[in-house]
């Protein structure tokens, strides 16, 4: 369904790092009044439940090896149980920077088909992985939007990271068996995410020792 057509740009993942601030600001104001405005049946994103399904439908399809995907699920359960309470609240959940729209002097969001109730903190790790952003930049981020972020709240977003960048993958892993689309390699995506889940869970591991 279009609404209006807006003359403008999708960021690149140089744009997010360069200006992170003001998406943060964009997602506050999403966060703090969206769900006012909203009717009708309330749609849910909880990330963990979203990697136990997406294993149950890649093993469906025979995508993946069986122990790679009961690591997978494993580690969903471990890093759900690093998450810290948070208010409830309407996310985006699909923050890449492609998402992120410039037009008209502000910014957009588009491509709300995972938007739901969950909490901050998938919004705020997912900008960071997609984005690429440095340690430094995801403290200050954390920073910007807890004011004094203490180790749980740190461990969380960590944890909540290497979930995101797992559920990327495993999207692109269904993907492979159940989707096709001009000019995208779903096999080299998966790949690509992939890697860069292993580099976060490796990081997670590291902090965690």
């Amino acid at each position: 369904m279009v609404f209006a057509h807006l003359d403008g740009r999708s960021l690149t993942a140089d744009d997010v790092r360069a200006d992170w601030p003001r998406v943060v600001d964009l997602l506050r104001r999403v966060h703090g009044g969206l769900a006012r405005h909203l009717t009708g049946p309330a749609p849910c994103f909880w990330v963990f439940h979203v990697l136990r399904d997406y294993a149950a439908t890649i093993a469906a399809g025979n995508g993946r090896p069986a122990a790679d995907l009961a690591r997978f699920t494993d580690l969903a359960g471990r890093l759900e149980a690093a998450q810290v309470p948070l208010p409830v609240t309407f996310g985006h959940h699909d923050l890449l920077p492609a998402n992120i729209f410039e037009a008209g002097g502000r910014l957009w969001l588009i491509d709300w088909e995972y938007g739901g109730f969950g909490t901050a903190m998938f919004d705020l790790a997912n900008l960071a992985g997609n984005a690429g952003l440095e340690p430094g930049e995801d403290e200050a981020l954390l920073a910007a939007w807890f004011d004094a972020p203490d180790p749980a709240i740190r461990r969380a977003f960590a944890a909540m990271k290497v979930a995101s960048l797992l559920r990327e993958a495993m999207w692109s892993m269904v993907g492979e068996l159940h989707m096709t689309a001009p000019g995208v390699d779903y096999a080299a995506y998966s790949a690509e995410t992939l890697a860069r889940f292993e580099a976060a869970l490796a990081a997670f591991e590291d902090d965690g020792r």
